[in-house]
């Protein structure tokens, strides 16, 4: 490349010569033979001074950095600096918090609560704790064959819970009980599943913990990880195709951020617009498997704007907090369908 640079560099050099021995009282070298009239000739010569312009490779870089590419997906700025954008941010994406360590409001900043909501979420955080104690010690002595608690995790299930309306369509993992229960699943309702009766709704036919309620708008619990993920995308597209006033909102952990249906259904929910909340429990465990182990982001609020949708990082422990971040994100998700990605950090209590 730099040798035909320098090639048309002497070129052009040297038809200047030639013109000006071979004419020195005519405006072109080729007056001499009478083309100055000629289009071809005229262009070529016009195109040949622009190239020798182009060869000057500090020649107007300020008209060069305000340039853009019309790229698909919007324009794009060039720039002659190169710089390679660093694996992390300087800087963790930040944690919202309402309360302090001790209870006590740290911002007006938040979504209102009514008392007797308020009141319902206490006492819903207390049933879902104890209704945990009791149901795990039946397992460890063998009543029934399988439980996993949400120690730990109350105000993430409850709270989020009551941001949103009936109407919305909940795609749980294994751990949102809470949910259910907000919606009015009694603790009968429950033990007939855990135990498999003729109760059951299921029939005895799905695990213990794999609850589902159609009346609540509950999908059943599936045992594979991430499955509901492109799931709950496909019903907030059909949602939106039918003009519903509601959302989903699909929860999972950190472990399941590490599977391709995130990936999918992320990509999926940005390309579509669909009114659809992802809600990850970041623990920072995908029950043994620390997220060191799964992944070099920052959590995983920074994925989401890497498919083009809006993100939080939310304080777990704080119902206020999530309360707040869900209730907002619900906002987004039916009045503009748009998709959220809700992460909220938290420690669970092991089973």
């Amino acid at each position: 490349m730099a040798m035909l640079f320098s090639k048309s560099r002497k070129l052009i050099n040297l038809k200047t010569k030639i013109g000006l021995l071979l004419s020195p009282n005519m405006t072109t070298p080729f007056g001499i033979l009478g083309l100055n009239n000629h289009p071809h000739l005229a262009s070529f010569r016009f195109e040949s001074t622009k190239a020798q312009i182009q060869l000057n490779p500090m020649h107007n870089i300020i008209d060069h950095h305000s340039q853009v590419l019309n790229f698909p997906g919007g324009e794009v700025k060039f720039t002659s600096n190169l710089n390679i954008i660093p694996e992390t941010a300087e800087e963790r994406v930040h944690c919202y918090r309402v309360l302090d360590d001790d209870g006590y409001p740290i911002t007006n900043d938040f979504a209102q609560i009514e008392k007797e909501v308020a009141l319902k979420i206490y006492t819903d955080m207390v049933t879902l704790q104890t209704m945990d104690t009791i149901f795990y010690e039946a397992q460890r002595q063998g009543r029934i064959s399988f439980y996993v608690t949400t120690l730990g995790e109350e105000a993430i299930n409850i709270a989020s819970a009551a941001a949103l309306k009936t109407d919305d369509f909940i795609f749980p993992q294994y751990r949102e009980p809470g949910v259910l229960l907000w919606r009015g699943f009694t603790i009968q309702e429950f033990a007939h599943q855990l135990f498999g009766n003729k109760n059951d709704y299921g029939k005895g036919r799905q695990m213990p913990i794999h609850y589902g309620s159609n009346k609540h708008n509950y999908i059943t619990v599936a045992s594979t990880v991430a499955t509901q993920l492109p799931q709950a995308v496909g019903a907030a597209y059909a949602l939106k195709m039918d003009a519903k006033n509601a959302c989903t909102i699909v929860y999972f952990g950190d472990g399941g951020s590490s599977t391709g249906d995130f990936h999918a259904a992320l990509n999926f929910a940005a390309v579509l617009d669909a009114p659809v909340i992802f809600f990850c429990r970041n623990n920072g465990f995908a029950i043994s498997t620390p997220v060191t182990d799964q992944f070099r982001s920052d959590g995983v609020v920074t994925k989401g704007q890497g498919y083009g949708i809006r993100s939080i990082r939310v304080d777990g422990n704080d119902a206020l907090a999530v309360f707040t971040a869900v209730q907002e994100a619900r906002k987004i998700a039916v009045n503009e369908h748009k998709p959220v990605l809700v992460e909220v950090n938290c420690t669970l209590f092991l089973d």
